[in-house]
């Protein structure tokens, strides 16, 4: 068994490898993945689909002057190996561990901080225009799944590169496309020799001494459409062409000499390159290979098997499938409903519903500002969409929500999945702004379940409901309630009273309710009587309650939510008692503070971050000596 791994710090400690060696590295660097994120989670078949890429890419190029841009970050762990982390690559994705994604402040080999897909053209052709106009050199290089290629910013930013004619290489990362082993092998053999010294400097020459005269352009361009009629045959590249990129494979994205020779010969190529790249997601582990959809983000797991580390006890089920259950179940009744995704059926609980419906189930891919404005002409055709998105991918279509769908009031029900934190994929993929984005647009109403039993209420009450409507839930588990059988509709922006008491006013928004009980039942054994508050409507709140609480706690209150202080519940709570004309009442707001919060896990973090019990007690208890 080699150990080249534990010698390399940097790239250059790659480079004095021979080619016939990285074949060993390359399996090195798998064995220390599936190690690790078996005991730690993360995004596994990813990962393992580009070992090989990884290493032909820092072979070649010369990071972190040249600068090497990983679309959404999912594909990142073995960029990170080769570059200085291997020794702290069991802290991956945990509590002040190295991130589950590229981020600038902990590598000077991470350029661009990512886990949102799609971004890494558009910031790689930005990157590229800057080292033009300082006049340094430097090649960027944008590495891009066949998956983030579906959304409409990869578009927008190859239609502008080809356009401006800057030095960028895209490698479009393909695990999806299945091409032919002839074809395969003929079109890598033609890329190879079409970007090769000798052949780019022959059709310079040619080029120029044809151009020289009339009828030389003339048949430059006959040789021209011939070459890219030979290309077009036996690639998928006609599209890339078009947009005025040199398109370069399919190549097998598993043969390091291979890659390392195109790799080599289009970096002498001067404008907007696309490298396609066949590769094959999970190589390397059999169980990712079989089931890459599976083993795309992992929790711990058992390596010989692939199973997931079971837990101790049962646990009650997710919020993510009493979505899936509840909306299955009033599908059944309801022809209307359809469901849509963006490139996240499992993710968000909707392959139950595709499976049943599947005629009535779309999925646009990696694009939410399409999947917004889809379900808006959907509504204005009499169906009922519901648009199943993390509230971290929701941001992307903020203007769809607004324009399209608000604007006109559309009935659309939005499960907002992933609200508050979500754990260690950090601060790119915590639900931390939708109360606050959301609040400020006018005619939807925003909900938030104390527990599972209520969130399947919700649900129906937002398919009854007859405009824009969003209900936000956590990731992972229920808090175990049983669950009702009949459905039955919440009234729009009503509260419900959890437990009475006249000292304070706690009013929680979400599964905060039982942290704001538990916090309740601890006051009272002080001799502190708090009213408990399930603030389930964030918008509109529930003034008439408000008022009556603030005349019998005279005035005080707390606020818990798993939201940006800046415009959440806390501030719905403080506007309200504004417009009440109460600016006395005293308020105490819990939450995330104005600042990105860092992986972690969820208890960790609602430590560190103050969303306890404990805290709650505290607070109170000064608040009412005071």
């Amino acid at each position: 068994m080699s150990d080249f791994l534990k010698n390399i710090y940097s790239p250059a400690d790659l480079k004095k490898l021979k080619i016939k060696e990285l074949g060993e590295l390359a399996h090195e660097i798998r064995k220390k993945i599936i190690e690790t994120v078996s005991q730690t989670g993360g995004h596994l078949a990813p990962s393992l689909g580009v070992v090989e890429l990884s290493i032909a890419i820092h072979y070649v190029f010369n990071a972190p002057k040249d600068k090497i841009i990983w679309d959404v970050g999912h594909q990142a762990y073995a960029h990170k190996l080769l570059t200085g982390r291997a020794d702290r690559f069991h802290t991956l994705r945990q509590y002040g561990g190295i991130s589950g994604f590229p981020k600038r402040s902990e590598s000077p080999y991470d350029c661009l901080d990512t886990g949102h897909s799609s971004t890494s053209i558009s910031a790689g052709l930005g990157m590229a225009t800057a080292l033009g106009l300082k006049g340094e050199g430097g090649k960027v290089v944008a590495v891009i799944g066949d998956g983030s290629m579906t959304a409409g910013l990869a578009f927008e930013a190859l239609n502008n590169a080809g356009h401006l004619k800057k030095d960028i290489i895209v490698i479009l990362n393909d695990n999806e496309m299945s091409i032919s082993p002839n074809v395969g092998a003929l079109s890598s053999f033609l890329s190879r020799k079409l970007t090769g010294k000798v052949m780019s400097r022959l059709k310079i020459e040619i080029e120029s001494f044809l151009k020289r005269s009339d009828t030389g352009e003339q048949i430059w361009a006959l040789l021209k459409r011939g070459e890219d009629s030979l290309k077009s045959l036996i690639t998928p590249g006609m599209l890339f062409e078009a947009l005025q990129f040199e398109y370069v494979g399919p190549l097998p994205g598993h043969n390091l000499e291979i890659l390392i020779e195109t790799l080599r010969n289009v970096s002498n190529i001067p404008g907007p390159i696309l490298v396609h790249v066949l590769t094959k997601k999970g190589k390397g582990y059999l169980p990712a290979e079989r089931q890459p959809e599976n083993f795309h983000g992992v929790g711990p797991f058992e390596i010989s098997t692939g199973r997931p580390i079971s837990q101790e006890k049962p646990t009650p089920p997710s919020y993510t499938s009493v979505f899936s259950h509840t909306l299955v179940k009033i599908a059944r009744e309801d022809k209307n409903i359809v469901a849509i995704t963006a490139a996240m059926p499992s993710g968000t609980g909707l392959d139950s519903f595709a499976r049943e419906f599947p005629e009535r189930f779309f999925d646009t891919g990696i694009a939410e500002q399409h999947a917004v404005t889809f379900a808006a002409g959907l509504a204005m055709e009499g169906l009922k969409p519901v648009v199943a998105i993390y509230s971290t991918f929701l941001q992307r279509a903020y203007d769809q929500l607004i324009h399209d769908v608000c604007l006109t009031a559309q009935p659309v029900v939005f499960a907002i999945d992933r609200g508050g934190l979500v754990g260690d994929d950090g601060p790119t993929h915590h639900g931390a702004f939708d109360l606050s984005f959301l609040r400020a647009i006018p005619n939807i109403v925003i909900m938030s379940p104390k527990d599972e039993n209520e969130l399947q209420h919700m649900i129906y009450t937002a398919i009854k409901f007859n405009g824009p409507i969003a209900i936000r839930y956590p990731r992972g588990c229920g808090i175990g309630v049983s669950m009702d059988w009949e459905l039955k509709e919440i009234p729009i922006g009503s509260w419900e009273i959890i437990s009475e008491g006249d000292d304070v006013a706690i009013i929680a928004g979400g599964h905060h309710v039982k942290t704001a009980s538990i916090a309740a039942n601890r006051l009272a054994e002080a001799g502190i009587g708090a009213t408990v508050v399930n603030a389930r409507f964030i918008k509109p709140i529930d003034m008439k309650l408000l008022d009556r609480l603030a005349a019998q706690t005279n005035g005080k209150f707390v606020t818990i939510e798993e939201n940006t202080l800046v415009g959440g519940l806390g501030s719905a709570v403080l506007e309200g008692l504004n417009d009440l004309d109460l600016p006395s009442s005293k308020l105490i707001r819990l939450g995330l503070p104005d600042r990105f919060i860092e992986a972690g896990s969820q208890e960790a973090l609602r430590e560190i971050l103050g969303l306890t019990p404990a805290i709650i007690v505290r607070k109170v208890t000064s608040m009412i000596k005071r």
